[in-house]
């Protein structure tokens, strides 16, 4: 038995979006009158795509099922698409296709012992992993110290496994906790749309995305942008409840853990003989000797550095 995922609005809306960003100057066209609607007009990308407009028009209406990579990449060209949004469009276009019923079903699978043993080994980074949905899944000590405001929250789930979308767009203590909440909740939606394009049949995926649509607004909003991200990685700065202002680099890495279930293992530093590694320092020696973590001078000394790193911050 075969079975297509009905995936046509997310195709329409994400190219009908990508389209009114370009205006006829970006791709070289000349510009004459007034127009009705921002962005090229379905012909004038059919056109610089080498397509017919009645073509181009049923793609965009949803109907991608068919169609050869040759012109998924004269229209990713067009549209002038980033490689995640590339990848994305691709993606949609798979999971258009005609399957067996289990084709790519997610199975969650129990982090290996070896995975465990290999976070441990990392005392001076905080090192985690994420599945698809941006679930943590598994910690090392000083990632759980880090991540202290996201485990104590009551986004959790029955598993006590903070999740990085419902921690930003559910609890308001998130503004506090990130020095850049707009960029970070921003990176959070995109790594989600881009794992709904590989995986448009998670249904937990899809609880999570209807959750969050029902109860922020922003999260809402920023769903209907589809804006994707596959590849990422930075600098974010944390206002630790007890360690205070914390600048850290992070990257995140595949994470090869199951065949049908994403996992990603990140990790984050702080930059060699700055302030931001001396707290990052002390707070793991505070996972180290529970007994001394949260006494009152190290409190202070986290809200006198909170205090100092609300001026001229950076993005995160």
């Amino acid at each position: 038995m075969e079975r297509r995922l009905d995936n046509r609005a997310d195709i329409r809306d994400f190219l009908a979006r990508r389209r009114a960003q370009l205006t006829p100057e970006q791709v070289g066209l000349p510009t004459s009158g007034r127009r009705r609607v921002p962005g090229l007009r379905r012909e004038e990308v059919a056109v610089l795509a080498g397509v017919s407009t009645e073509w181009y028009t049923r793609l965009e209406k949803g109907h991608i099922s068919g169609v050869s990579d040759d012109v998924l990449d004269a229209v990713a060209r067009t549209l002038q698409l980033d490689e995640d949004e590339r990848t994305y469009l691709f993606d949609l276009a798979k999971a258009a296709q005609p399957s067996p019923a289990t084709r790519r079903r997610r199975k969650p699978v129990d982090v290996p012992p070896r995975v465990q043993w290999l976070l441990d080994s990392m005392t001076l980074s905080a090192a985690f992993v994420t599945n698809g949905r941006l679930d943590i899944v598994a910690t090392n000590a000083l990632a759980r110290a880090l991540f202290g405001p996201m485990f104590d929250s009551s986004t959790t789930d029955e598993r006590g496994r903070p999740n990085f979308a419902r921690y930003y767009f559910l609890d308001d203590a998130s503004h506090d906790f990130v020095d850049d909440w707009d960029r970070a909740a921003d990176i959070t939606v995109a790594l989600l749309r881009a794992e709904a394009g590989r995986y448009p049949g998670d249904k937990a995926l899809r609880a999570l995305v209807g959750e969050l649509s029902t109860v922020s607004t922003e999260f809402r909003t920023q769903w209907a942008a589809h804006n994707v991200r596959i590849h990422h990685g930075g600098v974010k700065r944390f206002h630790h409840p007890d360690a205070g202002l914390l600048e850290l680099t992070y990257q995140p890495l595949d994470l090869p853990m199951s065949a049908r279930e994403a996992y990603s293992l990140t990790i984050y530093t702080a930059e060699p003989g700055t302030p931001h590694e001396d707290r990052l320092k002390l707070l793991a020696s505070w996972t180290a000797t529970p007994a001394l973590h949260r006494g009152a001078p190290a409190t202070h000394a986290g809200r006198q550095d909170r205090n100092a790193g609300t001026h001229g911050r950076s993005d995160g």
